[in-house]
């Protein structure tokens, strides 16, 4: 495991809703109540994502969009189309204004709406969309560094797994969801790779040092074995580097010395299990490394200034 899988851990694929969209210019489809994070991407044509509160972002045939965040958004042909299907937060669909205009078709997870008819012809574009709905703490930091659109630019590599999206999204059909699933996040692994690595991206703490040779193994041990007594001078041993060296290649890199990234990582795995079902403060203080339940709780609340109790009291 490393610090992407980690983060990935709380954003898996678990009957994705997906929406496949056949339109002739001008449409527009307004999300009211999108997922926290959202993917989509222009199979045929190009269009343009509106966001409530950004400038329109265009969006290129190939390119895969992250949509981040729970306000509206608005995607479209062009950026002064009027929304013609509304999407609310339980995936039904509203249509505005005349029915027969223009040509759509609207297909969620093997439910249809509009012609049967949806095959891309010329001068329509296809879409697919598809929504995340997060649980619990772990993706919080890796949704922190995104920005509330990012557009990654079209990969050749993905053509084919493209065009099985497109074909798996045409009719119903038996294990259709599970593959969806899988798509979904596989397609969102590669995208958060490519975003991440472009220059001027801001990715999760830990991640840039994962191409490190000696720092990456480093934070895969502390990512594996988080409860482990760790001390700067058995981490500097684990990437064969003195204690002085270490510190300051890992602060370097990293951005944060290495037991403040170390408490930073068992705070955020002590916040997810904390929602738990059943968990107490003393077992998830056990997990993260502490003996003592006192201790623990003054850490967590002193890095996510709140107590134990009160953050695991806030999810019913």
């Amino acid at each position: 495991m490393d610090v992407l899988d980690d983060y990935l851990a709380g954003v898996r694929a678990h009957g994705a809703v997906f929406c496949r969209t056949v339109s002739t210019p001008p449409w527009g489809l307004r999300f009211t109540e999108p997922a926290p994070l959202a993917l989509a991407v222009m199979l045929h044509g190009d269009g343009w994502i509106i966001p409530a509160e950004e400038d329109p972002v265009a969006l290129r045939r190939g390119e895969i969009v992250l949509i981040r965040g729970a306000e509206p958004y608005t995607v479209a042909d062009h950026p002064a189309s009027a929304p013609r299907i509304l999407v609310d937060g339980d995936d039904h669909c509203t249509t505005l204004g005349d029915p027969a205009s223009p040509r759509r078709n609207w297909r969620i997870a093997g439910r249809t709406s509009g012609p049967a008819d949806d095959r891309v012809g010329e001068g329509s574009d296809l879409l697919v969309t598809a929504g995340y709905r997060i649980g619990g703490d772990l993706s919080l930091p890796l949704l922190d560094t995104l920005p509330p659109v990012a557009v990654v630019p079209r990969d050749p590599s993905l053509a084919p797994l493209l065009d099985l999206l497109a074909d798996e999204t045409t009719h119903d059909r038996p294990g259709q969801q599970v593959i969806l699933d899988r798509m979904l996040d596989l397609l969102l692994v590669r995208s958060l790779r490519a975003w991440f690595d472009q220059a001027g991206s801001v990715p999760p703490l830990g991640y840039r040092a994962l191409s490190d040779p000696l720092l990456g193994h480093v934070l895969r041990r502390l990512h594996e074995e988080p409860s482990r007594p760790w001390t700067v001078a058995s981490l500097a041993a684990e990437a064969g580097l003195s204690r002085t060296t270490f510190a300051r290649r890992f602060t370097s890199m990293v951005g944060r010395p290495p037991l403040a990234y170390l408490t930073h990582w068992r705070m955020t795995l002590a916040a997810d299990r904390l929602r738990r079902p059943g968990a107490t403060i003393a077992a998830v203080a056990r997990e993260v490394g502490y003996h003592d339940a006192f201790t623990f709780s003054s850490a967590f609340k002193r890095t996510r200034g709140v107590s134990p109790s009160a953050h695991r009291g806030a999810f019913p």
